[in-house]
């Protein structure tokens, strides 16, 4: 009796495999997303390594820095009775905040390498001046006789003191003073330098200093003044205004960047004097970051996103070329061009290490888009199929890149160029017949329905 191969499994198989070979190619798709992720692991401990040589390196030169003040620490007595009667006497102190504070800055960086990396380091020159108004702290309904104006302290907040370049020298009513290393006991600042001093409660007195003072990363200001003016200046062009406060004013060019700012005591959350509480201080400084111009880890952490685009996209073109060509491709061949699509990304993020982003970007898709023509070239041997298999690696390369590139338009532009490609696909997918790719019927393939 005759077997009916319509119901036998290798009957199944042959009217499916169309349907069969897509599954295993999605599958096969799925799978390479295992190596993309190793990479992208790859590239996160590689920027770690970068993260922990600019540590290194900035912990032996001076950490970022905030410039706080200055401030000043007024001491006064208060007395109480206790349950027995007795008069107790303590010891609080006032804060008080300068009045008017005007700051003048410039910048110098300095790009210091090791291995194969560069740390962004600064040195800064700032010249403060301002007054202090103690006639305000009438408001405080302290008595004046319990005010110890000869014992009061003036600090100056300073992240990292090892940055410091040179003595600071205090003009305070004209008259010169130096500043010390460590605080008095205090509220508000916890790292900085200090003097004693004795205030004039009945007139404003003025104070002006100059501070050298290097440090890495960023470089702030926090508005104690009651009106803080601030100008900074760098020879960089590539500056990240941070903090709580945007510049008022700001020029970048390709010598540099001029910014100022203007901040108001109404729009901090701490007054201008105060006895009792905490306030972060810090909490509304602002400045500037210098940022490196490239950052090859960032963008090369991106291009590695796009990789399930290029494998599902590369896969799918190889389908349909198995199906149009009726040349059938083993799934070896599918992961071997998937491994290469995948190798791109080491070779990006190797070459970029020296080269920068952009160099090491044309490169790796140069070897890659020649590997797999070259690859598509010896499994069809029609140059036409090869060549445009390379036209259409290359757009999709090219696209990627731009894509990189744009950042605040990615999203936008991306949706768009995706919409293009299943587009295309579309056109072309109609040239086949699925219904009739597991029948041995010996007739081509119609052009279109």
């Amino acid at each position: 009796m005759q077997q009916n191969t319509s119901t036998s499994p290798s009957g199944f198989l042959e009217r499916n495999k169309t349907m069969i070979k897509g599954f295993l190619i999605g599958f096969l798709i799925l799978l390479m997303l295992i190596p993309a992720a190793f990479i992208q692991n790859l590239v996160g401990e590689r920027e770690g390594r970068q993260q922990e040589v600019i540590g290194e390196i900035s912990a032996k030169w001076a950490a970022p820095q905030t410039i706080t003040g200055p401030l000043l620490i007024i001491p006064y007595k208060e007395y109480q009775r206790n349950k027995d009667g007795n008069l107790l006497e303590y010891r609080k102190e006032i804060y008080l905040l300068p009045d008017m504070l005007d700051i003048r800055s410039s910048l110098q960086p300095e790009i210091r390498h090791r291995s194969l990396y560069d740390v962004t380091l600064y040195r800064s020159v700032s010249a403060l001046s301002g007054q202090f108004d103690a006639t305000a702290l009438k408001k405080m309904n302290i008595n004046p006789d319990h005010i110890l104006w000869n014992e009061c302290h003036l600090l100056l907040g300073i992240d990292d003191a090892r940055g410091l370049e040179d003595e600071i020298g205090l003009r305070w009513n004209g008259k010169s003073m130096a500043l010390e290393a460590g605080f008095p006991e205090n509220n508000a600042l916890t790292s900085g330098l200090s003097t004693p001093l004795t205030l004039d409660p009945q007139r404003p007195v003025s104070f002006s200093m100059d501070i050298k003072l290097k440090g890495s990363g960023f470089f702030y200001f926090t508005p104690v003044g009651k009106t803080t003016t601030v100008s900074l200046t760098a020879p960089w062009n590539n500056p990240a205004f941070d903090g709580q406060y945007l510049p008022q004013r700001s020029a970048i060019t390709d010598q540099g960047f001029k910014a100022s700012w203007k901040v108001l005591q109404v729009s901090r959350n701490y007054p201008q004097y105060w006895s009792e509480g905490k306030y972060d201080l810090k909490g509304s400084s602002f400045g500037v970051k210098l940022l490196q111009p490239t950052d090859s880890y960032a963008k090369t952490s991106r291009s590695v996103k796009y990789a399930i685009l290029f494998i599902a996209l590369t896969f799918t073109v190889f389908f349909f070329l198995e199906i149009l060509q009726k040349q059938q491709i083993h799934p070896l061949q599918y992961i071997l061009v998937g491994l290469a699509l995948c190798i791109f990304y080491t070779l990006l993020l190797s070459i970029s290490e020296y080269t920068g982003f952009n160099p090491a970007y044309i490169i790796a898709a140069f070897a890659t888009v020649t590997l797999i023509g070259l690859y598509v070239w010896s499994i069809f041997r029609k140059p036409k199929i090869a060549l445009g298999f390379i036209g259409a690696l290359t757009g999709l390369y090219t696209y990627i890149f731009i894509l990189i590139q744009l950042q605040d338009y990615a999203l936008l532009f991306g949706s768009m160029g995706l919409f293009v490609i299943v587009a295309i696909l579309m056109y072309y997918s109609r040239k086949i017949d699925w219904y009739n790719q597991g029948k041995n019927t010996g007739a081509t393939l119609p052009e279109g329905r």
